[in-house]
């Protein structure tokens, strides 16, 4: 239950820490689109103009070729109606056009831009654009000057393909599409000056396909522009992962000198610690036995118990602190063997009674018979029991009981269970006194002596073979500690061959077919 908890506030934590991360995101976006909106040349955004204008350059300079082409049916057209030195310098002045925007195009991609430098090149865009367009709208007019409404079908020809020639090619410039369709759209006019009901019916055409392009165009520049703004996205939130990945790297080296600046320390200080701590708890040991001779005063004894007990005392701290300490660094090496669990719980129980029978607390066992071996560190596997018996006669009342419960789990597994008649744990304190120095209440209330390693101790040594601790517990009512070791950890038992055995003839057919 208390892993379930853990692992709901730590998920709940991250899902607070996307969402908050996620508002920043958009607040830093809407902040600087509005602040961009102020200083932009045309896309609303000043950012993406650049980007914009070298799309506009790209689809120039790969589509000069094909507008080169197109020159050709158009001229064709022209000449049933035109004469040939008209139609020649007609070619020439779209050539030039279309060349001059190749060269345009060609010198922007060619520099590094800036906001100036976009905003030269966009006038320049939307000026060849206007000429160029003005250059094919003359040839209309100049045709239904000279064939009349003859020429009607070549006019909607030429509307159509160019407008949608500038629909691909200029959408990335919203003004230069607006000056591309506004000079044919005139042209289409002259033929209604001239003859008001057939000319009518081409200019509402012509206005129609123009109409329609234009609207095909503002939506490839939409589209353009939502391009850019997700690739802009894209490099953001890649950038953003890269730093992430590079704080990660820095507080991952951080905290590994960290923890090696922790375990000099504790090797240090247990040596320096240890080595007048002996002879405290040596003098101390001489004193309170009075090996050479009794205390002229019977407190001096007392104080040598006192004495003598705080520095054992001080010894298990530092002993629990360095055996926690190798544990979370990952250190804590296994010497691992095959070794009965059954076993093992009892000479822990062995060690136990004494303190249990000076309380008269009972304890109870429970074993399930033929159990087969674990795969484990004997050192480890005897800390795990005997803190979880510690625990269970500490907070045990006199004359009550402990059980101690030993069995298979459901996923094949093994199970060691003690229970104890203490008061019991809330169950929002367990996460408390799961972890590292935590003390549930009843341990404060009741000034219990202990550091609150023991528990924390337990579960890294568990989690290092595999295994899991489960603590359930209700206040008045007790506390169950489990202590879960995975199917893995498990040795199965294998009955022994006979080597006198007679061999089936099965097996023989099948050897000698093989």
């Amino acid at each position: 239950m208390s892993e379930v908890t853990a692992e709901m506030i730590e998920r709940g934590r991250g899902v607070a820490d996307i969402a908050q991360a996620q508002q920043r995101r958009k607040l830093a976006t809407r902040v600087r689109a509005a602040r961009e909106a102020l200083t932009s040349i045309g896309s609303g955004q000043r950012r993406f103009d650049i980007q914009l204008m070298r799309l506009y350059a790209h689809n120039q300079r790969h589509a000069t070729l094909a507008q080169l082409v197109l020159l050709v049916p158009s001229a064709l057209l022209a000449a049933q109606c035109l004469r040939p030195g008209f139609i020649f310098l007609w070619l020439l002045a779209a050539a030039a056009a279309i060349f001059a925007n190749l060269e345009i195009s060609r010198r922007f991609c060619a520099r590094l831009p800036d906001s100036a430098a976009v905003a030269q090149s966009r006038r320049m865009v939307v000026g060849v654009a206007l000429l160029q367009s003005t250059i094919f709208a003359s040839i209309v007019v100049f045709a239904n000057m000279a064939a009349g409404n003859a020429s009607a079908a070549f006019a909607l020809f030429l509307v159509l393909i160019e407008g949608a020639l500038a629909s691909n090619l200029v959408s990335s410039v919203p003004q230069a599409l607006y000056a591309w369709l506004l000079p044919l759209l005139l042209a289409a006019a002259t033929f209604a000056l001239r003859d008001h009901a057939a000319g009518l019916l081409v200019l509402v055409l012509c206005f129609g396909a123009s109409t329609f392009f234009l609207l095909l165009g503002l939506r490839a520049y939409r589209h353009d522009l939502r391009a850019i703004e997700l690739q802009e996205e894209k490099d953001t939130l890649i950038a953003e992962i890269d730093q992430a990945r590079k704080n990660s790297e820095e507080a991952r080296r951080r905290a590994e000198e960290a923890s090696l600046a922790k375990s000099r320390f504790l090797a240090t200080m247990s040596h320096e610690l240890r080595t007048p701590l002996n002879a405290i708890l040596g003098f101390s040991e001489v004193m309170k036995d009075q090996i050479f001779g009794p205390h002229s005063n019977d407190s001096y004894a007392e104080y040598s118990r006192d004495i003598h007990s705080s520095g054992e005392h001080l010894l298990a701290l530092i002993n629990e602190i360095l055996d926690l300490s190798r544990v979370e660094a990952g250190r804590q090496e296994l010497h691992e063997e095959a070794l009965p669990l059954a076993e093992v719980a009892r000479d822990c129980l062995h060690l136990i009674k004494m303190r249990a029978a000076k309380r008269d607390i009972t304890i109870i066992e429970s074993f399930e018979a033929d159990l087969p071996k674990l795969w484990a560190d004997e050192r480890a596997l005897r800390q795990i029991i005997l803190n979880l018996l510690s625990n269970a006669v500490k907070f045990t009342p006199a004359h009550g009981t402990v059980t101690v419960k030993i069995g298979w789990t459901q996923p094949g597994g093994q199970y060691l269970m003690v229970r104890d008649s203490g008061p019991g744990i809330p169950e929002a304190e367990i996460p408390l006194v799961l972890s590292t120095f935590g003390r549930g209440s009843a341990a404060i209330k009741g000034a219990e002596e202990g550091t609150g390693l023991g528990l924390p101790i337990v579960k890294g040594l568990l989690e290092l073979h595999g295994g899991t601790l489960i603590l359930r517990s209700k206040p008045r009512e007790g506390t169950d500690a489990i202590a879960v070791f995975p199917p893995d950890r498990v040795i199965a038992l294998m009955p022994q061959l006979d080597p006198e055995a007679p061999v089936p003839d099965s097996v023989l057919k099948a050897t000698r077919a093989a």
